[in-house]
């Protein structure tokens, strides 16, 4: 085999973790698959980590949101400079945790409900501490854990048949789960906050723009394309518009999340200068 041939044959397929990867044409493309998960990953250095789960409206389980974790660490070591998070279909972003599991994840015994919880709670963290642009694409319900990948994200554009719910009243659990009181305080304030975590109401689109909980509402049509022009300019390392560089932006994204956890303007200025002093 001559080493243009082992080198297309290495990379037409390799094992990460319990996924399937393989690349596609001259490298421009590679895709991760798990078992209810796939992304994709660009040569522009936009990845597209989709849900794939449409017959179950996406919702997750404790193997979904163990890949997720996985899919985050693949992301922050592979070169990818923006991410698109979304779901696949049309029916739903998220719908939380899969209903056909609860029953078991409610009779385990404590420490492995911990366990489980902190696998969930690890993955909703790395998708938030992800240190460039991450771009919600939410196409429909974002219920529950859907919606604390969501919040985890830094821009979320919506379809206008968008919702978004914190359904963990409903099922016997509380909006502190996964970190989604944190989230959901910091961006729509305490008091809405409060309202949405402990009736489970359906937030629409349109009231999402308002509240701040959706960024852009967009049409069904549009959603994907939209969110992915938004993450090629935020991926874009020497925008001719003027834009931040790479490293400004990861800077710039360590700062706002440096400025959500404290109230200090002089802790906020050293994060800032951090990388420059």
């Amino acid at each position: 085999m001559s080493a243009t041939e082992a080198a297309g044959a290495a990379s037409r397929a390799t094992a990460e973790s319990d996924g399937t990867t393989t690349t596609e044409g001259e490298g421009t493309t590679t895709r991760h698959e798990w078992d209810g998960l796939t992304l994709t990953q660009n040569h522009d250095g936009v990845s597209i980590l989709t849900l794939n789960r449409p017959e179950r409206m996406n919702s997750v389980t404790r193997d979904v949101f163990r890949d997720l974790g996985e899919a985050a660490r693949v992301v922050s070591r592979d070169g990818t400079r923006a991410l698109v998070l979304t779901g696949a279909g049309d029916r739903a972003f998220c719908a939380g945790y899969d209903l056909a599991e609860l029953g078991g994840l409610l009779a385990t015994s404590v420490p492995e409900f911990l366990t489980i919880e902190d696998v969930a709670s690890g993955a909703v963290r790395a998708l938030q501490q992800l240190p460039f642009p991450v771009v919600a694409a939410v196409n429909g319900a974002a219920s529950g854990g859907g919606l604390s990948l969501a919040l985890a994200a830094d821009i979320r554009v919506a379809s206008s048949t968008a919702s978004f719910n914190a359904a963990f009243v409903k099922v016997g659990f509380s909006v502190g789960e996964l970190g989604t009181s944190w989230m959901l305080t910091r961006t729509v304030g305490p008091g809405l906050a409060a309202e949405l975590s402990f009736t489970g109401r359906i937030v629409r689109a349109d009231e999402a723009l308002a509240i701040g909980l959706a960024d852009r509402v967009v049409s069904p049509a549009d959603l994907q394309a939209t969110a992915l022009e938004l993450a090629t300019r935020l991926a874009d390392p020497v925008r001719a518009s003027g834009g931040a560089s790479l490293a400004e932006a990861r800077i710039g994204k360590r700062t706002l999340t440096t400025a959500s956890e404290t109230a200090s303007f002089e802790v906020s200025l050293r994060a800032g200068l951090g990388d420059r002093a």
